[in-house]
């Protein structure tokens, strides 16, 4: 059985301010487990490391995005009824896909992505095309909570200051992904251990550190969007709480 699948008021409201959430041990051993040998399985036996930057820029182990172990992460753990709640009263669009990005050990010498907001002028798409999304949620299978391991460094509240690069500063197309103020920052790393959870606004800008650890670290990546989101998603670029209804009322000055 999961903890509880909701938010507290204090949590929304950092969620608000910072733009991040953590919980902690989250996700159950059973399913840790499974979708942690799924992806060391596909490492060994799969992994071509002449696809090294495809992997970095797109997913590892791609014919495994649909597969039950890792989709029971998001189903089966309280995450799915988390993601909702940061929504309410709107409703979530369907996950049926997981993101597996992986940081090889050892200081390998694998891409690093500078500061970005995902889906906007990535170097993969066209650039008019937009593949954002509402939040997204990383669950850690494998590796070590320090800022060296490979984790995620993000900017914390740096999506207000993106929200308004988008809306006075950006038009759709230009190559730019964020302003220079942005990406000098190095970040603060997200520190977290397998079976932590971490959920972050879309618009919040982050990077991924060199793992010089000994040890992949390997994260399953859920996209959240809010039902509508394929009509929203333009203006939402320059309105961060467009599609989170509750949080809307909370992020009005005078609120906290």
């Amino acid at each position: 059985m999961h903890r509880s699948a909701t938010w507290s008021d204090n949590e929304l409201r950092r969620f608000v301010d910072d733009g991040v959430l953590i919980r902690r041990g989250l996700i159950p051993r059973d399913l840790l487990s499974r979708a942690r040998d799924l992806v060391g399985d596909w490492l060994e036996e799969a992994y071509d490391p002449a696809r090294l930057t495809a992997y970095t820029e797109r997913s590892f182990a791609p014919e495994l995005e649909e597969h039950p172990d890792l989709l029971d992460l998001y189903q089966r753990s309280g995450l799915a009824d988390l993601a909702s709640d940061l929504l309410r009263p709107a409703t979530t669009a369907p996950v049926n896909q997981a993101q597996i990005q992986i940081r090889l050990p050892d200081g390998a010498r694998q891409p690093v992505k500078s500061m970005h907001v995902d889906g906007v002028s990535c170097p993969h798409l066209e650039p008019r095309d937009l593949r954002t999304f509402t939040f997204i949620i990383g669950v850690v299978l494998e590796g070590g909570a320090t800022a060296d391991a490979g984790a995620l460094h993000y900017v914390p509240g740096g999506h207000h200051r993106m929200a308004d690069y988008f809306a006075t500063d950006w038009v759709l197309g230009q190559p730019a992904q964020t302003p220079d103020d942005i990406d000098v920052q190095g970040g603060t790393a997200l520190t977290a251990d397998p079976g932590d959870v971490i959920v972050m606004h879309h618009l919040v800008p982050h990077r991924v550190g060199i793992n010089v650890s000994g040890t992949p670290r390997v994260m399953a990546y859920f996209r959240v969007s809010h039902v509508h989101h394929l009509d929203l998603a333009l203006k939402a670029l320059s309105d961060p709480w467009l599609e989170y209804p509750t949080l809307a009322a909370l992020a009005r000055p005078g609120t906290r």
